[in-house]
C-alpha cells in the first residue's frame, strides 16, 4: 500500500494505513469478514449498534420495503405516515406515562445538539433567557458536532477546534453529586439543563444510585431540566429497556441511537416529555430544528423491525441472562490478574488495565492491546485505560469461549511485551 486510503477513516492519524486484514468487507450474525478472507467475532455489537446481530433478516427485509414502496420521505412541515408510526411505537415502548413526543434525528451528537437547543428555547420562551447553561459530566461523550462536541467531557481537542464552551460546566459523578449540587447553590438560576449518560461511554463507568437520587431532588430544588443520554445504553443494554427506567420521576428528554435501528440507517431521536412538549404546544413555538434525512421511511421501518425483534427474543431477561454468563468471564479475569477492575452494568462491560506497578495504561497502548485481542480473533472496544465488552444479545456460549479465549491470549502478549 502506497500512501493513506481515500477515505477518512474516524479517530486515528490522517496517515494511517492499514492491510487486508484490517478492511472489512461483509458482517453476518456476530462475526465481520475481512479482505484478506479471516473472520473475527465482534464483541462490541457493531459499536453498539449491532445488538440484534449483522444482516438481521427481518430488520433487512423491512427496509428493502421501505427503500422500494417510499425511498424518501421529508418531515419539514408536514409528517408522513411511517414516521408517525415509528414515533408511536417508540411512545408505547418508553411509556406514554413518561414521554408525549419524538423528534427525528440522524446521530447520537445531531441528537444532543438538538436536545441542548430544546432546553435552552424552553426557557428563553418561558422568560428565562439566562437559563442558557448545560451541564455535563467529566468523561462523558456526546458526540462532535459544535455543540454536543462542547458538552462531551473527554479531551477531544476542543481548543484548536474553537469549541464554544463558555455556556457548558462539568462535574463529577464519583463524589455522589456533590459537585454539582455546589454548582448549583452558585449557578443554579441560570442553567438550563445537565445531561448524563446512565452509564459514561467512555470507560463503561454507571451512575451510582446516590448520584441519580441527588441528581433528581436537584431538578426539583432548581427547576433544571434532565436529559438522558441513552445512545449507547438504550434498547436493553443494560438489563434494562432502557437505563433510566427506574428513574422516578423520568427524565426530560431521553435521546437515543444506536440500537434504533440496529445500525441499519443514521437515525437516531429524542423522547420528549409532558413538561417540555405542553409548554410548546401551549405557546405555540416552533423548534427551530431540521435534518433533511432525520425520519425517513427507511429510517421508521428499521426502527419498528427493531421493535419487533426485541419483543420476539424477550429482549429484557434475555441480556439478564447473558449478563449473568458476562460477569462469569470478567469475574475470572480480575481474579487471574488480568484486568484490575470491572465497571458497567448488563452487557456494557469495561475492563480496566493497570500496569504491575499499578499505573493505568496510556492511550496507545489500550489500542495496542486491542489489536492484540483482535489478532487473536475477536474485537473488542478501546477505553480510557480500558477496553469494553459489549456482546450481541444473541452471543452463545461457543462465542462467550472464544472470547474468554481470545482475551486471555491478548492480555497475556502484551503483559509479555511489556518491559
Amino acid at each position: 500500500m502506497s500512501g493513506p486510503l481515500a477515505v477518512w477513516t474516524a479517530m486515528v492519524p490522517a496517515d494511517a494505513t492499514f492491510d487486508d486484514g484490517q478492511v472489512a468487507v461483509s458482517a453476518a450474525g456476530n462475526r465481520v469478514e475481512f479482505a484478506d478472507g479471516s473472520s473475527r467475532l465482534c464483541a462490541t455489537s457493531g459499536l453498539w449498534n449491532v445488538p440484534l446481530g449483522f444482516g438481521n433478516p427481518a430488520i433487512g427485509d423491512a427496509v428493502e420495503r421501505a427503500a422500494r414502496d417510499a425511498s424518501y420521505l421529508s418531515l419539514f412541515r408536514a409528517p408522513h405516515r411511517h414516521a408517525e408510526q415509528a414515533a408511536d411505537a417508540l411512545i408505547a415502548l418508553a411509556g406514554p406515562e413518561r414521554y408525549s413526543r419524538v423528534v427525528f434525528t440522524t446521530s447520537g451528537g445531531a441528537a444532543n445538539d438538538a436536545a441542548m437547543k430544546l432546553a435552552r428555547q424552553y426557557w428563553a420562551h418561558r422568560g428565562a433567557r439566562s437559563r442558557s447553561i448545560v451541564v455535563g459530566l467529566h468523561g462523558s461523550y456526546h458526540g462532535t458536532m459544535y455543540g454536543s462536541h462542547a458538552l462531551s467531557g473527554d479531551d477531544l481537542l476542543h481548543s484548536v477546534y474553537s469549541v464554544d464552551r463558555r455556556s457548558v460546566r462539568h462535574v463529577t459523578h464519583r463524589d455522589g453529586g456533590e459537585e454539582l449540587e455546589t454548582l448549583m447553590k452558585r449557578e443554579g438560576a441560570r442553567i438550563a439543563a445537565v445531561v448524563v449518560e446512565p452509564v459514561l461511554g467512555s470507560g463503561a463507568h454507571a451512575l451510582s444510585d446516590a448520584f441519580v437520587a441527588r441528581l433528581l431532588a436537584l431538578r426539583e430544588q432548581h427547576g433544571f431540566l434532565i436529559v438522558a443520554d441513552e445512545v449507547a445504553t438504550g434498547f436493553g443494554r443494560t438489563g434494562e429497556m432502557f437505563a433510566t427506567d427506574r428513574w422516578d420521576p423520568a427524565p426530560d428528554v431521553l435521546v437515543l441511537s444506536k440500537a434504533l435501528t440496529n445500525g441499519a440507517a443514521a437515525a437516531s431521536v429524542l423522547l420528549v416529555g409532558s413538561r417540555i412538549a405542553s409548554a410548546f404546544v401551549r405557546g405555540g413555538w416552533t423548534f427551530v430544528h431540521g435534518e433533511t434525512q432525520a425520519g425517513t421511511p427507511v429510517c421508521a421501518a428499521a426502527i419498528l423491525a427493531v421493535i419487533d425483534e426485541l419483543r420476539r427474543i424477550d429482549a429484557v431477561p434475555t441480556v439478564r441472562a447473558l449478563a449473568v454468563e458476562v460477569a462469569r468471564l470478567t469475574d475470572g479475569w480480575r481474579a487471574d490478574g488480568l484486568v484490575a477492575e470491572v465497571t458497567g452494568r448488563g452487557c456494557f462491560v469495561g475492563l480496566g488495565l493497570r500496569h504491575e506497578d499499578g499505573s493505568r495504561l496510556s492511550g496507545p497502548e489500550v489500542l495496542r492491546t486491542v489489536s492484540a485481542i483482535a489478532g487473536e480473533g475477536v474485537l473488542v472496544q478501546p477505553g480510557p485505560s480500558a477496553i469494553g465488552l459489549i456482546p450481541a444479545y444473541g452471543f452463545e456460549a461457543s462465542e462467550l469461549r472464544e472470547v474468554d479465549r481470545a482475551v486471555r491470549a491478548g492480555l497475556r502478549t502484551m503483559r509479555e511485551a511489556t518491559p
